[in-house]
């Protein structure tokens, strides 16, 4: 009695853990730098100042209404 093993099926399932990107480094390498969407580096200085003095008029603002 001979039994035919010719037979093929596909197993296509999906894993619940798709990352967005391919892992190209060890296990136990740390994760490679990504790009900033935004950096306040590359701000132009009048953005920057306005942005400095905008949080330090908040920061001064919680402190008045601290001492109210």
């Amino acid at each position: 009695m001979t039994q035919s093993v010719a037979h093929s099926h596909t197993h296509s399932h999906a894993h619940g853990h798709s990352h967005g990107h391919a892992h190209s480094h060890g296990p136990a390498a740390p994760h490679p730098a990504q790009p900033a969407p935004w950096s306040i580096l590359r701000m132009p200085v009048t953005t920057r100042l306005g942005a400095a003095l905008a949080a330090s008029a908040g920061l001064w603002l919680i402190v008045w209404l601290a001492m109210r």
